[in-house]
């Protein structure tokens, strides 16, 4: 099991401990009125006081965090002098499990806000935001970590749904908001938004198993990995039996690979101490080219009878080891050619939710946010209860408690608007210990920071 254990490990790891921004805006000022960015999770919410806004370059909107139900926690553990990863034999089995779901997740996305400015104009107003995108995925399940954990101790073993997910492009966007006359109470908002593809890449195993019998061993696997990255080629390597496969990407320069378009809508209603609002964000794809595919071409498989189980400890090693060399070819993959063009949707996400205002201290709020976001595999919702007080018109501030797919946390954010200054601080999901790399522990941990010069 030797290759296998690297493979799960640096997957493992590698997801754990990737850290980078996350979100468009910080759902913690989702009520606050004069926090700049609200429009960018509903782009009917803006402040009808405020005459405009330009952004710090880079810093005007700067979110970093993860989220996942796999933890740094979940496969790094304490020791008595040293810190232990989960395979180690000092770190119990039940430990280990107890902390290990059936599909595990992890992922992370940016959206950074390199250039922006608001003003008021046609009748309502408006939004130009230049930004750079990125998210992430990766899935694993529960059943490879049984496997590298527990070791040998079924017959059957259902090792598929390993998934990554990853997309960086640039984005242009208009966003509009105004009142709707007609109906008292109501307002209305849209964004549309180019897109220019950097790159993407989608793919994982489909389905994997590993059959033990008494003396034989059959395994199956069943994957492709598509790629889009302008300049990119595979780089390949030979097993012993001469068998060519994928060795990674080697790169000769970058450039755009895709094009496409994206919309939001939004909407927000007043009634009495009550305001309700929808949203939904980033509907429309992007289409990319220069597509790269590897793949085990159809179902690949290993059947031999070369091994002999049930046998003593110091055999049973030489007999996992003996396959090693098997295990290797399954994770494998080939050359698949060029796939032309394809086109890829948006992650889209559904906001909605309603805050009431106190009627005797109108600086007061209390909200619920719902957030789902679509993305196959990697589908997550969140809901989050507010308090939100504005004291003094030029400090506003929140306290949240979130409850959903990757569990429960505590947000926070204060948010400092004077004249021709604007600076927020908080955090949507409060971060908890760190590792010796200075790693969040838990996986649901989130910074959130902007500069802002009102007009």
């Amino acid at each position: 099991m030797k290759y296998l254990n690297k493979y799960m490990i640096a997957v493992a790891l590698g997801a754990v401990t990737s850290a980078s921004a996350l979100a468009q805006a910080s759902y913690s000022g989702y009520y606050l009125d004069n926090y700049t960015h609200r429009f960018q999770l509903n782009p009917a919410m803006v402040d009808e006081s405020s005459k405009g806004f330009v952004t710090m370059p880079v810093l005007g909107n700067l979110n970093v965090g993860l989220h996942g139900n796999l933890h740094v926690s979940s496969v790094l553990y304490p020791g008595k002098d040293k810190t232990l990863l989960f395979t180690n034999p000092e770190v119990s089995a039940a430990t280990v499990m107890k902390h290990i779901h059936k599909n595990n997740k992890i992922g992370a996305n940016v959206e950074l806000d390199i250039l922006g400015v608001g003003f008021k104009a046609f009748g309502g107003q408006n939004a130009v935001t230049i930004s750079a995108v990125a998210d992430a995925n990766v899935g694993v399940p529960g059943s490879l970590f049984s496997v590298l954990k527990e070791g040998v101790t079924n017959k059957n073993y259902d090792l598929s749904d390993v998934r990554v997910s990853a997309s960086g492009y640039a984005k242009l966007q208009f966003n509009h908001a105004r009142a709707i006359p007609q109906v008292p109470g109501l307002k209305a908002g849209a964004a549309v938004k180019f897109l220019f593809g950097l790159a993407n890449m989608d793919g994982g195993i489909d389905q994997a198993d590993l059959t033990l019998g008494t003396d034989s061993w059959t395994a199956r696997t069943k994957g492709d990995i598509y790629a889009n990255i302008k300049g990119a080629s595979f780089k390949y390597r030979y097993d012993d039996d001469g068998r060519e496969y994928i060795d990674g990407l080697e790169m000769d320069g970058f450039g755009l690979t895709g094009f496409g378009l994206g919309f939001d809508l939004g909407a927000t209603y007043e009634w009495r101490d009550f305001k309700f609002n929808i949203a939904l964000l980033d509907l429309g794809f992007i289409s990319w080219g220069n597509t790269l595919k590897a793949t085990t071409n159809g179902m690949h498989s290993v059947n031999t009878n070369d091994y002999t189980f049930g046998v003593e400890d110091g055999e049973a090693d030489a007999t996992w080891d003996k396959m090693k060399e098997d295990l290797e070819t399954l994770y494998q993959l080939q050359d698949g050619g060029h796939a032309g063009s394809h086109a890829r949707s948006l992650r889209t996400t559904l906001n909605w939710g309603a805050e009431y205002t106190l009627p005797y201290y109108r600086r007061l709020k209390f909200g619920m946010v719902n957030s789902t976001r679509f993305n196959g595999h990697f589908t997550s919702t969140d809901f989050r209860f507010s308090a939100n007080v504005r004291p003094v018109d030029c400090l506003s501030a929140s306290a949240n408690f979130a409850a959903g797919t990757y569990g429960v946390g505590f947000g926070w954010l204060v948010n400092v608007n004077v004249t021709g200054f604007n600076l927020f601080i908080g955090m949507d999901h409060t971060m908890g210990k760190l590792a010796k790399q200075f790693v969040p522990l838990n996986s649901n941990a989130e910074l959130n920071f902007g500069i802002n010069f009102p007009l």
